[in-house]
């Protein structure tokens, strides 16, 4: 099978289920966005940083690639094909991971900038691609189905990945870089 197809040369894609819709369609932007989340994590991975991130950063993606095939779901037709699930249970291990890091950081009282070690800085970045892919999904859900827990899941991500960076940086034994505003 050949990687191109032609057939989304005017501007239109297939949904699972076979509808073809627009390509700057807001279904089309949410999982799109997400796709642009998992090749960020991709890069993260490829840091070098410990294994057990490594680890939990493949469940991540996996778990995106479930919030895709879903949002790439026709929500017309969308009980035509089983897909795997994302559940509570997922956000949960997100929750249990930043509480144990956080259990390991100093506590903060001011905002942090992003940068310090370059591993750090890719989970910003990923952090905030996925607080955009967030934003769409939320504003996907004002016009057509989406399902619940992938919003709460990508909301706690975000959260993961901030605390992430500042996990990253201590392991590196890099100080936070907080913002001190000048009034």
């Amino acid at each position: 099978m050949k990687i191109y197809t032609k057939t989304g040369d005017k501007g239109t894609t297939s949904l699972i289920g076979g509808r073809r819709i627009p390509k700057p369609h807001l279904r089309i932007e949410a999982y799109g966005t997400v796709d642009e989340l998992i090749s960020f994590l991709g890069l993260l991975r490829d840091q070098e940083i410990k294994e057990e991130h490594k680890e939990i950063l493949l469940n991540i993606q996996d778990k995106l690639m479930v919030c895709a095939s879903h949002l790439a779901n026709d929500p017309q037709n969308k009980d035509l094909r089983k897909l795997p699930e994302i559940s509570e249970a997922d956000v949960e291990v997100l929750e249990k991971r930043i509480d144990l890091m956080e259990a390991q950081l100093t506590p903060l009282n001011s905002f942090v900038l992003p940068g310090g070690h370059p591993a750090s800085s890719f989970c910003h970045a990923a952090r905030s691609v996925c607080r955009r892919a967030e934003r769409t999904i939320v504003r996907l859900s004002l016009e057509e189905e989406v399902e619940d827990i992938i919003i709460r899941y990508l909301n706690r991500l975000a959260d993961f990945l901030f605390v992430l960076s500042r996990s990253l940086l201590k392991d590196f034994n890099i100080k936070d870089n907080l913002w001190r505003p000048h009034l």
